[in-house]
């Protein structure tokens, strides 16, 4: 872990299921930092904004916002590549007994 570099490219894949639900919430921040990740995100955001249809009732919009679908869980076998930054180091070294980090 002391190797990683800030500003340096790494690979991290979920080797272990999280036991932590707090685990899991920091892999899938740092995962969704992956470019694939956030343009699946922004495709699903230009979905929901396709679908939402709200209507005027009381004088203001109403029809409510459409559930976000989370494509990333930090299940075991979720990869993908990241830039190393001093907020991301950390986050991995505190998550190290679930992840595998290789730099690419």
């Amino acid at each position: 872990m002391n190797t990683i570099k800030p500003g340096s490219t790494v690979t991290v894949k979920v080797i272990k299921t999280p036991t932590a639900s707090a685990a899991a919430k920091t892999i899938v921040r740092v995962l969704s930092k992956d470019p694939a990740a956030q343009k699946e995100n922004l495709r699903l955001a230009q979905v929901r904004a396709r679908r939402y249809r709200p209507r005027i009732r009381g004088g203001r919009l109403y029809g409510g916002q459409l559930v976000k679908q989370h494509r990333l869980k930090g299940s075991q076998g979720e990869s993908g590549t990241i830039l190393a930054t001093v907020d991301v180091i950390r986050d991995l070294n505190s998550v190290r007994r679930f992840v595998e980090i290789e730099t690419a």
